[in-house]
């Protein structure tokens, strides 16, 4: 399902980037996917197989309004090859390529105690000047680390934490033994 979602999503910002609405199509996925999260019925209306493509349809032009019209056509699309319910991971695999479009990289903070938003500032911007992008900074935290911090920049991870270490230090005792 991932390897259609791809598919999918590629297409749809490949339309979008050469018609110069990568965001409005962004906006438009993410609107979409949130009606479904926030009414049930609907989705169980569009993801359903007891209704008809033809039903769907009209259901989509009265639900939708002043819609992108390429991304109207993607949703028709969608719902005629019954492929709706894979709507949550085009948008994941949509927003990916987005930001890798735009230079944006997603940061996570992670610490033991809540941390002084100077400290999280220049996490954020040493993460910039390193990568020479964006970063969307969440900066959160957990006590389970005990200290240190745990920074994830992308898909990498750097685990300075604590409980980290000590589970290292358990491991290498165990190995010992």
């Amino acid at each position: 399902m991932e390897a259609l979602a791809r598919v999918y999503a590629e297409s749809l910002f490949g339309v979008a980037q050469e018609k110069g609405d990568l965001d409005t199509v962004r906006d438009q996925l993410a609107q979409i996917c949130a009606a479904f999260e926030q009414d049930r019925d609907l989705e169980v209306f569009f993801f359903s197989p007891y209704f008809s493509s033809q039903e769907k349809l009209d259901g989509l032009r009265a639900a939708v309004e002043d819609a992108d019209p390429e991304f109207l056509n993607f949703l028709e699309l969608l719902i005629e090859k019954h492929r709706m319910p894979a709507i949550y991971r085009i948008r994941r695999e949509y927003e990916d390529m987005w930001k890798q479009e735009n230079r944006r990289l997603d940061v996570t903070l992670t610490s033991a105690i809540e941390l002084d938003p100077s400290v999280i500032e220049e996490v954020g911007a040493a993460v910039e000047k390193q990568t020479g992008r964006e970063v969307e900074l969440t900066s959160r935290v957990d006590e389970g680390i005990i200290g240190g911090l745990v920074l994830q920049v992308g898909n990498m991870v750097l685990d300075t934490s604590i409980h980290h270490n000590l589970e290292k230090l358990r491991q290498s005792v165990a190995q010992a033994a």
